[in-house]
Formats: structure tokens, sequence, C-alpha cells
């Protein structure tokens, strides 16, 4: 088994894959080189593509995952399959789930002002204020610098995002007072913007931020909606489209590579949508009818 393991994160750093993609595909990897040992007494190389599907019929059916987590696993079968066990892939022999397209939870905008406002901790509301405010993956919020605040350009320099490219965000006046105040009292740091307490020279971890708001969601007896850190993304997006912003403008500031991933703020909006008249219900049009028919 270690060997595949070692030679499965040997090639994911030659193709530079980013460290979320080490660690989730080489946990799956894990479990699939385990089920294979203890239930079908074979090593990876030997598995038919028949096995396979079982494999993934077992993760849909015994373990239930839900379909983007299968193929999330699909896809570390075929890396493991091209780049490891230096074999074809056919696509057409594992393919991956369909599954459903769900809107995402938008709080409001007072909502979210006070979620934001009501946090205590000054760090954990230094990285919320800011993924919120500059739409920021939390990822990109953890992994930010000192030198990535320009205050003189109201800018904040997102060095590698999802899609493996450099952008700038905005930066909000009251977020920056927030992040002032933060960084003043938390020993002013230079390097990692927020740096882990737990792992010293890291930045603190997604996780650890998420399992924040989790909690301070509970006591604000918000148990029944889902808020994570990517909910004050989303609202970021929808809270602009609401106020009017062209959605160019906010594909761009969200950092989207398709405007296919940013018309999810169109579908959210759908009161936004109910304001608009039908052309056939144009009352001057109408009038002019109800003119030429009197004729």
């Amino acid at each position: 088994m270690q060997k595949y393991i070692t030679e499965f994160q040997k090639m994911i750093e030659i193709r530079s894959l980013t460290e979320s993609t080490l660690k989730s595909y080489t946990g799956y990897l894990k479990e699939y080189l385990t089920y294979i040992e203890n239930q079908l007494n074979k090593d990876a190389n030997q598995v038919t593509w028949e096995e396979l599907r079982e494999y993934v019929l077992h993760l849909k059916k015994n373990k239930l995952l839900n379909p983007r987590t299968i193929n999330a696993h699909i896809s570390q079968l075929r890396f493991l399959t091209l780049y490891v066990l230096r074999k074809p892939w056919d696509c057409y022999q594992v393919p991956y789930l369909k599954f459903d397209t769900k809107l995402p939870y938008i709080l409001s905008q007072e909502k979210t002002h006070y979620f934001i406002s009501s946090m205590e901790n000054l760090k954990y509301k230094a990285i919320i204020a800011l993924i919120y405010s500059s739409g920021l993956r939390v990822s990109e919020a953890c992994e930010l610098n000192y030198d990535d605040i320009s205050r003189k350009n109201m800018t904040i320099r997102i060095r590698r995002s999802k899609n493996r490219s450099e952008r700038y965000a905005i930066l909000s006046k009251n977020a920056l007072t927030i992040l002032t105040e933060y960084w003043q009292k938390y020993n002013k740091p230079k390097d990692w913007l927020f740096p882990s307490t737990q792992k010293p020279g890291y930045p603190i971890v997604p996780e650890t931020v998420n399992s924040f708001i989790k909690d301070h969601k509970e006591k604000l007896g918000w148990e029944s909606q889902i808020i994570t850190s990517r909910t004050f993304r989303h609202c970021f997006g929808s809270h602009l489209y609401e106020n009017g912003v062209d959605i160019i403008a906010i594909k761009n500031a969200l950092g989207h590579k398709s405007i296919n991933s940013t018309m999810i703020y169109v579908h959210v909006n759908a009161d936004k949508q109910n304001s608009v008249i039908s052309p056939f219900d144009n009352n001057l049009i109408c009038k002019q009818i109800d003119l030429m028919q009197d004729e």
C-alpha cells in the first residue's frame, strides 16, 4: 500500500496540484487501497473495470456519499490509474455521477452585517469581514500575507486562487478598520496575516474558521440555518447583484473564470426578476391596440 501512496504523492507534487488536493486525494487513495486489500485481496494493478465500478457502488450504497464526493473519489482513481499505474483511463467504464445543483443559502444584508458585528473574537471577525467584503474564498483569506493588503490602492492581492491565477480583490474601508484593530491587538503579524496558534509558522486553516462560524451561529440561535465561510462569499456576489452591480463586474470581483459560475446570483435573486414587467403587459402598447380596435 505504501509504495502506491508514496508514488501517488510524488506525482501530485510533480504536477503542482494544490495542498488541499494532495490531502483529499491521499485520504481517498488510502480508503480505496484498504478496500481492495480487505474485500478483494488484490493489488491495485490487478483490479478490473468491473471491480472499480463495484467500488463506486460501495461508496454510493454502503458509505452513502453524495455524488460530488463520489466524483472526487473517481478523480483520484483516474489519477492513480494514469500517473501511478501507467494505464489508460476509460471514462466510459467508470463514468462520473450526475448531481443536482442547489442554489446557495443567502443571508440578507442586514443579517450578514449583524453576524459579523456581533463577533467578539477580533481574529475571526477580521477573517469573516474580509471574506464577505471582498468575496474571498476561505482558503484565500487564510493564506493572506501582511504585504498582500494595500491601503494605498485599497486592494487585496490574492497570490494563488482556486483557478491558479493571481488577482486583486477590493478592500472595504469597514473591513480595513476591523483588520487594523485585529493586527494591532494580535502582535502585528508580518508574515501570515492570520497565523495558526496550533502550528507555528503556518496560517490558520479553513476548518478552524468554519468551526468558529458554526459556534457563533449557534450562539446567535441560528442553528437551523446552514452558514459556512462559503456563505459569506455567496452573500458578497448576491448582495452586489441586489445593489445593481453589473454581472461582469461581479464575475471579475469574485475571480470566476466562467460567467456561468456568476450567473447563480441572478437565480438566487428571483424577487428582483419578479420586478421585471413582461412586454406583453406594457400598458402603453395595450392602450394603442385598444385605440386601433376602436377605429
